[in-house]
């Protein structure tokens, strides 16, 4: 596809592919709240055989180039998993997505979002939901407001000239996605210290930290847990096996046993709550490599950490009991241990809580109870094709 000078092509080879993984670098080289992933992980996302996204996924991506300067790309792609989801869940048939989308002028934009919705018809999908780079699970939405500080560690980041790009290509938002934060060196309000004292007292509840020494056993505890938990949620997709072992793989030297909760009642586990430590503030320095000097700075930086911030993932308490006081007990309990180790043992003063949905009633609820504020959204968009 041409615009003027303007050339979009398929990514193809090992040039295409590193010029579309360095693009971020140059347009955000002035930007001081963009964080440079690793590139060794970017990578890994985005290659076949190392992310198993990939098994039950197809994707193609674009490079827009003005003679030799690279100055866009985008993903096109479909998750087979979300096309078998129920449509009134965000996703199911016909149902593809863009992500990963950089543009250095609207015209880019355009142009490249145009090129990635002709393949996804010519997949036959007829619906496009975007941007989800590359799953839902990984970087959904764009960001619209929170520009004015870095993302945690798994957030997104990107210019805000890329709202007006997306929208004037005829996108509307599907989803917004919040995210919360909050001082967590104050103790919370009286009243969920309270809600905290008297589950401490019942004898059916038991909140227990992972055990690292048993990472696969309680990695699929969680999994169980959160599959049952979101599984009505918008925007659901499974999380296969191999993609817990991916995600396990990748998170495991953040993760931290006081930092990772599970609630038992009457011994069945039926809630977890997730914390990791911001890697994102050892990474903003290291400008996307390891090498030669910043792999030892991390190991350092990960015998223990110690940060500002930490971020809460993920949070799920089974279906059978969400709208019930117990959940909400449980789920109070298992925000403040993590709170009192978080400041204690890792030096942090700031929490944050997402990404939310902004109709999830009960995590909303939550969130204002512990006296957090929104600070960052994000916006899934849809488009008819």
């Amino acid at each position: 596809m041409t615009t003027d000078d303007l050339v979009i092509t398929p990514v193809s080879g090992k040039a295409d592919l590193k010029a579309f993984v360095d693009l971020p670098w140059s347009i955000y080289a002035n930007d001081p709240n963009w964080v440079p992933p690793l590139k060794d992980e970017v990578y890994g996302l985005l290659t076949p055989g190392k992310n198993p996204y990939h098994e039950h996924a197809e994707h193609q991506y674009f490079l827009a180039r003005r003679g030799a300067e690279v100055v866009g790309r985008i993903s096109a792609h479909i998750d087979h998993q979300a096309l078998s989801m129920p449509p009134e869940q965000g996703m199911g048939p016909g149902t593809g997505n863009f992500g990963l989308f950089e543009a250095k002028d609207a015209a880019t934009g355009a142009a490249l979002i145009a090129t990635a919705e002709q393949w996804l018809r010519d997949k036959g999908m007829t619906r496009v939901l975007g941007p989800i780079s590359l799953s839902i699970w990984e970087e959904p939405g764009l960001l619209v407001t929170g520009f004015d500080h870095p993302p945690t560690v798994m957030m997104g980041h990107n210019s805000p000239a890329y709202q007006a790009m997306i929208e004037a290509a005829g996108y509307a938002p599907a989803k917004t996605l919040n995210t919360y934060e909050l001082d967590i060196t104050q103790e919370f309000p009286p009243l969920i210290q309270r809600i905290v004292q008297s589950g401490e007292r019942n004898e059916r509840i038991n909140i227990r930290r992972v055990d690292k020494s048993k990472f696969d056993r309680d990695a699929a505890i969680i999994l169980s847990i959160l599959n049952d938990a979101w599984g009505n949620n918008w925007g659901f997709v499974p999380i296969t096996d191999s993609e817990v072992a991916f995600t396990g793989k990748k998170l495991k030297p953040i993760v931290f046993e006081d930092l990772i909760r599970i609630a038992e009642l009457d011994g069945e586990p039926v809630a977890f709550m997730m914390t990791l430590p911001d890697l994102n503030e050892p990474l903003k320095g290291m400008n996307g490599t390891l090498f030669p000097f910043n792999w030892a700075k991390l190991l350092w930086w990960l015998r223990k950490p110690r940060c500002r911030t930490m971020r809460v993932p993920l949070m799920g308490v089974v279906q059978r009991l969400q709208s019930s006081r117990m959940a909400s007990q449980l789920a109070f309990m298992m925000i403040e241990y993590i709170r009192r180790d978080a400041v204690a043992h890792y030096g942090a003063t700031r929490g944050e809580i997402g990404w939310v949905l902004d109709d999830n009633q009960g995590m909303n609820a939550i969130a204002e109870a512990i006296d957090s504020k929104i600070n960052k959204s994000y916006v899934i968009y849809q488009k008819t094709l």
